[in-house]
Parts: C-alpha cells; sequence; structure tokens
C-alpha cells in the first residue's frame, strides 16, 4: 500500500504516516523490494583475482586528532580548533589506496596524497610488485567505476603488466565487497584504532598493522587462519 491509501485506512494525515514509514525504513517504495543475495565468491589460487579502492581520509597535522575520534560537531578540514585542552589540526586529505588479494585475503595498501589515475597507477605497479615478492603472479584487477580507474592511462598500466581489468557494475559495491571489508577493518583497527599526533604518525602505523592483518590476525572467513597460510604450496602449484 502507498502512503496515501494507508493514510485513507488509518483516517490519519498523510504528512503523519510519512514520516512514520520514514522513520522505520519504508519511506520509499524500492524499500520493499526484497534484498539482493549475497554475493559470495572466491576465487581458487592467489593472484587470480585482486580488488583495489580507495578511501579518503582527513589529514592530522602538527598535533592533534581528528572529529571522528575528538567527536567534534563540526569537519576542520582547513583550519585549528581548540579541544579538550589541545589545539586540533586537520589540513586537507590523504587517500588510503588498497589492494587485497581474492583468494587468499593478502592485503597491501598505501597512504597517499591524491586519487588521480597517475597516484592509481603508482600504486598498481608497487603492489603487483610487492605480491610478485611473496610468490604471487597477478593477474587480473577489480575496481569500482571512479575516475582514475577509468582512465585510459590506466587501462595501458593494466595492458603493460598483462592484467586483465574487471569492474563492477553502477551501484553495486557489494561486487567488490573484499575490498570494501578491508577499508573498514582497516578504519576500525588502524585509522581511529587510537589518536595520532599527525598524518606522518598514522602513515608509519600502517606497515605494522598490515604486517598482523597478513600473517599473525585471524580471519573469520579463512577457518580463522591469517591471510598468508593460504599462499603455501598453493602459489607454487599455479605459477
Amino acid at each position: 500500500m502507498t502512503a496515501g491509501e494507508i493514510a485513507e485506512v488509518l483516517e490519519l494525515p498523510l504528512s503523519t504516516v510519512s514520516l512514520w514509514l520514514k522513520r522505520i525504513g519504508l519511506g520509499k517504495r524500492s524499500r520493499l523490494e526484497p534484498l539482493e543475495p549475497p554475493n559470495r565468491y572466491e576465487r581458487r589460487h592467489p593472484g587470480e583475482l585482486v580488488h583495489v579502492d580507495i578511501k579518503k581520509l582527513a589529514r592530522i597535522s602538527v598535533r592533534g586528532a581528528g572529529h571522528r575520534m575528538l567527536g567534534l560537531g563540526q569537519r576542520q578540514s582547513q583550519h585549528a580548533r581548540h579541544s579538550a585542552g589541545r589545539h586540533v589540526y586537520s589540513t586537507g586529505y590523504e587517500y588510503l589506496h588498497v589492494m587485497i588479494d581474492d583468494h587468499s585475503r593478502l592485503a597491501y595498501a598505501e597512504l597517499l596524497d591524491d586519487l588521480t589515475a597517475a597516484c592509481a597507477i603508482a600504486f598498481l605497479r608497487r603492489g603487483v610488485a610487492w605480491f610478485a615478492e611473496r610468490g604471487v603472479r597477478v593477474r587480473a584487477v577489480m575496481s569500482d567505476n571512479g575516475s582514475c580507474y577509468v582512465a585510459h592511462d590506466y587501462a595501458a598500466a593494466l595492458g603493460k603488466l598483462g592484467l586483465k581489468h574487471h569492474r563492477i557494475r553502477p551501484y553495486r559495491p557489494r561486487t567488490n565487497g573484499k575490498a570494501e571489508r578491508l577499508i573498514q577493518t582497516l578504519l576500525n583497527e588502524w585509522a581511529y584504532a587510537r589518536i595520532y599526533g599527525s598524518s606522518r604518525e598514522r602513515s608509519a602505523a600502517l606497515a605494522p598493522y598490515l604486517d598482523r592483518y597478513n600473517y599473525r590476525r585471524r580471519h573469520g572467513s579463512l577457518s580463522h587462519q591469517p591471510p598468508a597460510s593460504r599462499l603455501n604450496n598453493l602459489v607454487r602449484n599455479y605459477n
């Protein structure tokens, strides 16, 4: 039933019915459609497919923390404020680029100054080399439709590396869900896990966290084993 039909049956104002429908999450007709089934899949071999994505983070400078940690009411992208007895600074943004192997969940990430095609290409090359050093030959890349990933230069870089490119369908972020989940884990366990004095300090903590993530942190979808546990023998047999 539409909001108008419900209002007529219950003899209530349409505005009241609309308000309650919105509160319970049924304010749009599309909310009545069944949810898409979970898009769970897993490639059989390490390197067969890696997922890439980017997350924007507020930059921290001098000494201070962002609004996410201190609970400030306003963002502070270009100025300083006094909070909790200290000056809090945030000057612009930096970008977390991530790459995760579909089979093993082995992950590589960097904090970069931009999300241009040039930055994404440089990250791609370093990521592929990083996986190669660990015996994983990357064969294909999955990304969303961000401007850096649809750029001609990015396509050319993929071609030079001999990589296939899979782009997700618009408005279907769950297709790239492993990268999305990695970003959420990084935000919860690294970026927002504690208050950092500066972006440099936060950046320095990324590599140690990734080492723990790849080699010691138990992963629920891997029978509670770390991602690196899936590399033994499998890589040698596939490559």
